[in-house]
């Protein structure tokens, strides 16, 4: 064996991340995170949210979204989401951070978030099986249970009046 591939056992062995305690119990060896995005859209200074149902985060409040397919941009998959779920379209659209969550102890995803702040139409239910339907709060009225990637982007923005903006992106969606 060579020594950089011995190297790199060594160091995946010491790195906590791949360590035995840190594997969700009941998952396999071989599992990985899921990519999910996150579709943040915001008019006048309230976020559209709706109440999850039929999958992980049941009845917990989260943003349109959902798995990045193979071959798909960020961008076209925040898109696609947001169409497929409220029937809006989006106008303009930036990156923003990204998340890293468990969620209902055994599911691991990371989520990219797009924030959104010029689209098109009204939020429509158009996937009653997966919301029950939106709403747009206030960003300090927010309901509760925020799901899992939603609860991390307001940790990481913070985007609520009167408390300082983490990101310049969110604070632009915001006006």
């Amino acid at each position: 064996m060579s020594r950089l591939f011995l190297l790199g056992i060594v160091l995946l062995t010491l790195n906590p991340l791949y360590s035995e305690e840190n594997r969700v119990e009941g998952q396999p060896e071989k599992a990985r995170p899921k990519v999910g995005v996150g579709v943040y859209v915001f008019k006048k200074g309230k976020i559209l949210l709706g109440k999850r149902k039929g999958s992980h985060g049941t009845g917990e409040w989260a943003v349109p979204g959902g798995h990045l397919e193979f071959g798909e941009s960020v961008e076209s998959c925040a898109a696609r989401e947001l169409a497929e779920e409220t029937g809006m379209k989006v106008l303009s659209m930036q990156m923003g951070a990204w998340s890293n969550d468990v969620i209902d102890g055994n599911k691991h995803y990371i989520t990219l978030f797009a924030i959104v702040d010029q689209f098109e139409g009204e939020p429509q239910l158009l996937e009653p099986g997966k919301c029950e339907g939106w709403q747009w709060f206030s960003l300090d009225a927010l309901p509760s249970p925020l799901f899992a990637p939603c609860h991390t982007f307001f940790g990481k923005y913070n985007p609520i009046p009167k408390a300082p903006l983490v990101h310049e992106q969110c604070k632009a969606a915001l006006h």
